[in-house]
């Protein structure tokens, strides 16, 4: 068993719970439920930032493209992007496909959950300051447009789903042992770990935290969108991070999208 923080639907604030992530329960309250018997909500409440180009896939690929104008030269420091509130979503719920669109890339990420007021912090201390971890399902419309942020594609209401819970650092194993799969309608579609991260994580929020400070509840997450599958109205997505636990989404058309 692995103690969580987590929340459910209708409740204000989080409860401490174990998992057994394998067989999918949950104990609190001196009950012990299946997973799929709760409603649940979003374990975070600060602000999400995405640190983007840290695939290191990804940063290959787009290798030329970075040094054409009219950069030139790839970026030297963090590239953030952010889900805005209208974006958090649950497990299990589902995420609506807008009218018109066809398709989403399914980004797994990790995301570290800041614990303490971060503000230029060390690399060597970084991880004093998380709290812990969790999934994040990276949600996006596909685009090409690298030079503007790509708020219409990404921040979509519900495009981030979350949790279903927090892993303590102290529960979790080492980052490096943390292995995403992705499975779309139970087959499996990707598989990725943090030996694709271009920097290390503790890199990336000492860095960050240089210039903008991350408060408790905070999230900071890394996807792995190279290879992310694109999924339709009707998929079901299903993100395991070994040692975190499992998020679940269906697509769903939104009124008046295609079916």
């Amino acid at each position: 068993m692995v103690n969580v923080r987590l929340r459910l639907a209708g409740m204000r604030q989080a409860l401490e719970a174990e998992v057994e992530p394998n067989s999918g329960t949950v104990a609190f309250g001196g009950r012990t439920y299946r997973v799929d018997e709760l409603e649940w909500d979003a374990p975070i409440a600060g602000a999400m930032y995405g640190v983007a180009l840290n695939d290191l896939e990804e940063w290959a690929a787009l290798s030329k493209e970075m040094t054409a104008p009219p950069y030139e030269k790839p970026p030297e420091g963090p590239v953030l992007y952010m889900k805005p509130a209208n974006t958090i979503n649950a497990h299990r719920r589902a995420v609506l496909l807008p009218p018109g669109v066809k398709q989403l890339q399914a980004a797994p990420a990790l995301g570290l959950v800041i614990g303490r007021t971060a503000a230029r912090v060390r690399r060597e201390q970084a991880l004093d300051y998380v709290f812990g971890y969790t999934i994040v399902n990276d949600l996006s419309i596909p685009h090409k447009q690298r030079y503007r942020p790509a708020v219409k594609e990404q921040a979509r209401d519900g495009f981030a789903p979350i949790g279903p819970w927090i892993v303590p650092k102290e529960e979790a194993a080492p980052l490096s042992s943390l292995t995403a799969r992705v499975y779309v309608n139970g087959r499996l579609v990707q598989r990725a770990d943090p030996s694709r991260f271009r920097l290390p994580v503790e890199q990336w929020l000492a860095e960050v935290s240089e210039f903008m400070t991350l408060d408790p509840g905070d999230v900071l997450f890394f996807s792995w969108p190279a290879d992310a599958p694109l999924v339709a109205a009707g998929d079901v997505v299903r993100i395991e991070i070994e040692g975190i636990g499992v998020l679940e989404n269906k697509i769903a058309p939104e009124q008046g999208g295609d079916e």
